[in-house]
């Protein structure tokens, strides 16, 4: 799996096993961390000193704002509708649907397993909790938790 030319790499990104990631087309911003077997598609964004851990996936029209935490197995998509073939029964290529933008705003974290749905935006500092699947838009700090993921608390009252 390889680390493409067009990958835009901030300073001091550490990518621990370079030879089981798969990154190209996208931007990975200073002093992010990434685990192995993690993908990150073209025109997606990390910001700078995220963590990103092993068996994530990352697809295009993802941004991920600074320093964010997105747990091991973490699950981005970008269709709402997703097909394979179209309704005439040919193969869809990328000039049959459109990307659905995600944002994750800056200090959020996502936890193990969560899988986030195309078009949602995660709020500043929000707690998305292991294995959640996140259909809506999540306030900032709010934390969420199930399936689909309901608030179930506050971040700043946590402390």
């Amino acid at each position: 799996m390889p680390i493409a030319a067009d990958v835009i790499i901030g300073r001091d990104v550490r990518i621990f096993q370079p030879d089981l990631v798969n990154l190209y087309g996208c931007s990975i911003g200073a002093e992010t961390k990434i685990g192995a077997f993690v993908e990150v598609q073209k025109n997606a964004a990390i910001g700078a000193r995220c963590k990103i851990s092993s068996h994530s996936f990352v697809c295009e029209g993802v941004t991920i704002e600074d320093e964010c935490f997105i747990g091991h197995g973490v699950m981005f998509t970008n269709d709402v509708y997703p097909r394979a073939v179209n309704s005439d029964g040919t193969p869809q290529t990328e000039t049959d649907w459109t990307v659905v933008k995600t944002t994750v705003r800056k200090r959020a974290s996502i936890g193990s397993n969560a899988t986030i749905i195309a078009g949602v935006t995660i709020g500043e500092g929000a707690l998305i909790g292991a294995g959640a699947v996140v259909t809506k838009d999540v306030p900032d700090f709010a934390i969420v938790a199930g399936v689909p993921a309901r608030i179930i608390g506050d971040v700043r009252k946590q402390k």
